[in-house]
This record gives structure tokens, C-alpha cells and sequence, in this order.
């Protein structure tokens, strides 16, 4: 008899488990995400600089999965689960599963403090980049037409809390349309005093990656122009201003939000399902804690039985990825009463970008490091290969090829849904 399974979110996790899944006639999947398609994280900074469209990283689940018989789609987001009915409250109604998987990933994290999550700009969704790129670009407006010079520079001046990543990578971008594209487009700021800052709580950038990838990318931004200020925790945003713990301060109107993320709790789960960080707690074939037929892979999940990860794995894309495809393989393995494998994650290394033919990257097995332009293309050919389909990779590799020769993008566009007025 065919088994329901029911994927919430449709992030690196939930569409790698439904690839898997959706080869075999064993199953009925149903993926419920509160957007009706995928996305690629680690390029939403390009889109909200607007150096990629939202269509170039993102791809409609229901042309995904086209011809694909046994898969369904359902909009939604889930508000309850019922474990006792194995039934889910969807804010489009209710679904049952005989299987229920969470790949819910995570939210941004503001650590309690409502001042920087009301004011900040986060970095989390398509939404929040393309509510960047409209924030940014009218605020270049508004200080071109500013005649005060203190006003003008907190419109230019930029601080990016957290130096991952993220962090380092639209610190660099930053730098670099400071010094290539702002200058064309707005002649009137000749001159100006707006500054980017790049900030973090911890003593290094890239915290993960190997001292010689911190020396490389520190250098690196401070010659493009980024003011670092490590060991500077984000106290307080107000006021045009952001405060720091070490009694700091940075004015600016503009506080880009790359300092955390943190997984969702849903109403219907016991307590002891969340461990650490609030992640749901998984055994070695990433099932909860105490749970019947309840799953969860990605960043929402902590497994630390993994002889190598004895605190849980790093929530990236990679550690997702597998535990999707597994979670699909040991599925069918369960369908068949054959033995199940339980979760390794076989790290293929990391890398950031920092800006035009800069960027570092490493790879533990063997032990190489690389930085410079050579890990710049590793970096465009492994993003480009991971997008999700050719169509999303051919419109990329255009849109990069033009950035590049032109040292300019057209996609500075301000475009914001009209409003209904009311009759």
C-alpha cells in the first residue's frame, strides 16, 4: 500500500527528498511551502545588489516536478501538527501524512532585540532581497538630492552585522558598486563620506574556515574599502544608529542583518523534541526524538550522532543535501524491510566569495586551500553548477558574463507592488 509523505518546506532538504521520492510509485508526496517555489540561498545577496534577477536563483516547485504523478504541491504555511491524528493544520486547511518530514529551514535570528529586527534589513528570503534593493537604491535617491552632509552619509554609510558568508560577500559587493557603479550613476555624490562597514561579535571573519582564509579575507576587503570591526557585538539599533556592546556606535540608516538564524517552533510538538539552538532533536536516521513517523533534515535538525559532528552538523547547504537524499533512500529501504543507513555528512569543503577575482576556498580531503582568482572561478562554477535547473544556470551565466566585462549590471530597478486604494 502506497505511504503518504508530507514534506514541509521546499528549501536544499525538501526538494533533494522529493527528487529521491518521487522515482519510486512506492510513495504519495505532498511539499508545502509558504511560497510556491524554490530558491538559492547563497545567491540572494546578487539579487538584492541587483546583479541577478529573482527568476535567475528561483524555480516554481509545480514546473519542477512536472510529470511527476505521484508528487502534489500544496501553498501554505503550517500553524499546528497533531502527531496523535498524524495530521497538520496548513493556514490553506488540513492535510494528513503517514510520514511527515520536517526541511523547514530557518529564519532569521535577531537575538531578542526588536529595535534591529524592526529597523535592520535582513538577508533571509527573496523577499527581504528585493525589499533591499528597493531600500538601498532610494536611499541613494533621497541623499543625491540631500544638501546636509551629515544626513547624506547616513543614507551612504552601510553596516553589515556578521561576518560569515553572507556577510563577507555583500560587504565585498558593496565595495565593489562604491567603486564602479555609484560613481556613474550618481555624479551628484561626488565626494560623499558614506562608508561600509563590515562587524561581528567574534574575533575573525569566516570563523569556520582556516586562519589563512581569515588573514586572506580580511586583507582583501580592507584594500577594497570595508571598515572591519571585529569583537563588536550589535547592542541596540535606534535613532539612525547602531549601538554596540563595547559602548560603539555607527550611525547609519542602513543596518544590513547577516548575524544569525534560528529554526521555527511549531504549535502540537512536545518540548522535548527541541534541543540546542531550538533545532529538533534527530536520531542517526534523522527521526525526532520520541516521535512516530516524524522527520526532520537541514538546518532545523540537530543529529549528534555522528562520531564527527558531536554537536550537530553546520547548517549549510551540503549537510541538507544529504540528509535529504538519504532520508529518500531510507524511506524506500524502510517500504522494502531493508536495513537503513544511518547519517554521515562527507564535508566537500567551503569557500566565499569577496568581490571581482577575489575569494577563498578549501577542501578538507585532501587538505587544499586556495584563494584568489582561482578560487573565484571554483566559487561561480560550483554556484552556477548548483542552481536547480539549466534555465536558471544559462540566465546566471549571462547576466555574470555582462557584470563582468561591463563592470556594470541594467537591474537597478525600484519596484514595489502598487497598493489598492480604497474606494
Amino acid at each position: 500500500m502506497k505511504k503518504k509523505v508530507v514534506i514541509v518546506g521546499g528549501g536544499f532538504a525538501g526538494v533533494n527528498l522529493a527528487k529521491q521520492l518521487t522515482a519510486h510509485d512506492y510513495f504519495d508526496i505532498v511539499l508545502v511551502d509558504k511560497n510556491n517555489y524554490n530558491f538559492f540561498p547563497p545567491l540572494i545577496y546578487q539579487v538584492a545588489t541587483g546583479y541577478l534577477e529573482t527568476s535567475n536563483i528561483s524555480y516554481p516547485f509545480r514546473k519542477l516536478f512536472r510529470g511527476k504523478k505521484n508528487f502534489m504541491f500544496r501553498l501554505g504555511e503550517l500553524e499546528e501538527v497533531v502527531p496523535a491524528e498524524k495530521k497538520l493544520m496548513l493556514s490553506t486547511g488540513e492535510i494528513t501524512y503517514d510520514y511527515l518530514i520536517f526541511a523547514t529551514g530557518c529564519v532569521t535570528n535577531y537575538f531578542g532585540m526588536e529595535s534591529v529586527r524592526q529597523n535592520s534589513i535582513p538577508m533571509k528570503t527573496v523577499s527581504d532581497a528585493l525589499f533591499m534593493r528597493n531600500t538601498l537604491l532610494e536611499r541613494l535617491e533621497q541623499a543625491s538630492r540631500e544638501s546636509d552632509p551629515i544626513k547624506c552619509k547616513k543614507l551612504l554609510t552601510v553596516v553589515v552585522a556578521g561576518g560569515g558568508p553572507t556577510g563577507v560577500e555583500i560587504s565585498g559587493m558593496f565595495a565593489e558598486m562604491k567603486r564602479t557603479i555609484i560613481a556613474k550613476d550618481y555624479p551628484e555624490l561626488a565626494g560623499a563620506q558614506g562608508e561600509i562597514y563590515l562587524v561581528d561579535g567574534l574575533k575573525a571573519l569566516l570563523t569556520p574556515m582556516s586562519e589563512k582564509s581569515q588573514k586572506y579575507t580580511y586583507d582583501m576587503l580592507v584594500k577594497a574599502g570595508v571598515k572591519i570591526k571585529l569583537d563588536s557585538m550589535v547592542k541596540d539599533f535606534v535613532n539612525d544608529t547602531v549601538y554596540f556592546a563595547n559602548g560603539d556606535s555607527i550611525e547609519t540608516k542602513n543596518l544590513i542583518w547577516a548575524a544569525g538564524v534560528t529554526p521555527v517552533v511549531f504549535k502540537g510538538l512536545p518540548e522535548e523534541v527541541y534541543g540546542k539552538g531550538k533545532r529538533m532533536v534527530v536520531d542517526a536516521f534523522n527521526k525526532l526524538t520520541g516521535q512516530q513517523d516524524i522527520y526532520a533534515i537541514g538546518d532545523t535538525c540537530l543529529q549528534t550522532s555522528d562520531t564527527n559532528f558531536p554537536q550537530g552538523h553546520p547548517q549549510v547547504a551540503q549537510v541538507a543535501i544529504q540528509q535529504g537524499e538519504l532520508l529518500g533512500k531510507n524511506l524506500v529501504r524502510a517500504f522494502r524491510n531493508e536495513e537503513q543507513k544511518p547519517f554521515r555528512y562527507h564535508d566537500k569543503g567551503s569557500m566565499a566569495i569577496i568581490g571581482r577575482n577575489k575569494a577563498v576556498a578549501e577542501f578538507p580531503k585532501p587538505k587544499l586551500f586556495f584563494s584568489g582568482f582561482i578560487a573565484w572561478v571554483m566559487w561561480l562554477f560550483i554556484h552556477l553548477l548548483s542552481l536547480i535547473n539549466y534555465r536558471n544556470r544559462v540566465k546566471t551565466l549571462y547576466n555574470w558574463m555582462i557584470a563582468y566585462f561591463t563592470k556594470d549590471q541594467a537591474l537597478r530597478l525600484i519596484v514595489r507592488p502598487a497598493l489598492k486604494k480604497e474606494k
